[in-house]
């Protein structure tokens, strides 16, 4: 039997080993590899805090809000008052680029106290809206272009006809070919005269007054689309300024946009869009899909800006019977290059093609209209007196707001408009006005017959016809 150490409660000894030499160099490098590892992180650490701020320094010289206020500092002595009685035109006006390009407010408002239209201002004589005359002095391209437009006088004499204009505002309505058709009679509209000026200060010259006369002589309201004083691209830009007056049941281009591919695109992705690019370069990459803007004033690819909303359009959609614009050919290659910017030439063609075809579509139906109703005139069987009874604003809504709708939707890709607004409804006018036609004949046959029976009935008994003897009565 092997004996077994005894437990003593005493451990036992070990022999000490002397550490290696790769051990105490380790011991020797560790306080050093610390150094250096921290030294590291705090390099990274500096440089990611750079990072942010640089970052955060991109964003907010991008972010609007963080612009430059022009007039910060201003001691100009507009400015130093109105900072107290409208604070809100110079906090616009600080951030516009007007301010930017040092454009000061006597500029635009200050005229001499003889001027037409001056208004004494604590001792100056100013403009509270500058006219066109003003804005013409810097802006000379864009206001002769907007004076030969729709916009521009035609818009005004559409509401008011020819009444008040000055024998240089006659020959300038006269010289625009856009003003074809306008009034036709020149007179003042009639729902214009029928609802009178404390309707219409709110209704029709809210847009009418686009192109009213000033009375310096100048004309048109460069203000009714650059809104406010921050003379914003971005606000001439955007569709929402054009839905302005561009609504309705009688013009719904806003409605017909929103529901068409552009407008969807527009609504999904617009705000990432170039709203501040440089007048005359917008491309694909700015706009990838058109606004109002783009197809009828900005300047797009090959196709330069233009103040005349009408010089890309082929037809007269607002007529009753729509009828070519004057350079209506010129016009469609223009359109047609801003649309071949996206779209295949051969697409483009046929668009145009089945646009025109559904334009001498809706004619033919105004034709039918008119066909029913204005005899009903011609024979005395309604008043001369417009407005004053209800088969004439079934006509009138039968191409004013149905017809219209319809050619507009097409043009613009809205099929809801096209159709449930515009051509369904323009055929339901048209059986309604035949059925108000016939019933005022019917009225009127009958109304005829009991003369008729009378006249004979009185002869009879008078010998004398109904007419001879009223006559004769004095009755």
């Amino acid at each position: 039997m092997t004996d077994m150490p005894e437990d003593n409660g005493v451990e036992p000894q070990t022999e000490e080993r002397a550490p290696r030499a790769e051990e105490n160099l380790l011991v020797r490098l560790l306080p050093t590899g610390r150094v250096l590892i921290l030294s590291g992180v705090g390099v990274l650490l500096v440089l990611g805090a750079i990072l942010i701020i640089t970052a955060i320094g991109d964003e907010e010289s991008s972010d609007p809000d963080k612009r430059v206020n022009a007039l910060a500092n201003s001691d100009n002595e507009c400015v130093d008052c109105h900072r107290r009685t409208t604070p809100g035109i110079v906090e616009q006006y600080g951030y516009s680029t007007m301010a930017a390009a040092e454009v000061l407010c006597e500029e635009c408002h200050v005229v001499s106290e003889d001027y037409p239209g001056a208004i004494d201002h604590f001792d100056t004589f100013v403009l509270n809206q500058p006219t066109t005359a003003k804005c013409e002095t810097c802006h000379n391209a864009e206001t002769s272009q907007f004076l030969a437009s729709r916009h521009g006088i035609p818009a005004y004499v559409a509401m008011v006809g020819l009444e008040g204009l000055n024998a240089d505002q006659l020959a300038m309505f006269e010289a625009i070919p856009e003003a074809v058709g306008i009034n036709p009679n020149d007179e003042r509209n009639a729902l214009f005269e029928l609802e009178g000026p404390a309707v219409t200060y709110f209704a029709c010259e809210g847009c009418h007054n686009i192109g009213r006369p000033a009375a310096d002589g100048s004309v048109g309201q460069c203000q009714s689309c650059h809104l406010s004083h921050t003379f914003s691209l971005e606000q001439a830009r955007r569709p929402e300024t054009c839905n302005a007056c561009h609504i309705g049941p009688d013009h719904p281009q806003w409605e017909i946009f929103l529901e068409s591919p552009h407008g969807i695109a527009y609504m999904i992705d617009g705000d990432n869009w170039n709203w501040d690019a440089e007048p005359g370069t917008l491309t694909v990459s700015d706009f990838p899909a058109p606004t109002c803007a783009t197809c009828h004033i900005s300047g797009f690819g090959a196709i330069g800006t233009s103040h005349d909303v009408g010089s890309r359009l082929t037809w007269y959609l607002f007529q009753p019977i729509s009828e070519r614009r004057p350079a209506w050919q010129d016009n469609l290659v223009e359109m047609q290059t801003i649309c071949t910017e996206c779209h295949n030439p051969n697409f483009v063609d046929e668009f145009y093609t089945r646009g025109d075809e559904l334009v001498y579509a809706i004619n033919d139906w105004v034709v039918e209209s008119n066909e029913i109703f204005l005899p009903l005139r011609e024979d005395g069987l309604i008043s001369p007196q417009p407005f004053d009874e209800t088969i004439e604003f079934e006509h009138f809504n039968l191409w004013h707001h149905w017809g219209r709708t319809a050619k507009f939707g097409s043009w613009m890709q809205g099929p809801d408009y096209t159709q449930w607004h515009g051509a369904y409804e323009v055929l339901h006018s048209m059986a309604e006005l035949r059925e108000m036609a016939d019933a005022i004949r019917a009225e009127a046959e009958a109304a005829a017959d009991v003369v008729a029976e009378a006249s004979a009935e009185l002869e009879e008994d008078t010998g004398a016809p109904l007419a001879e003897s009223s006559s004769e009565g004095g009755t």
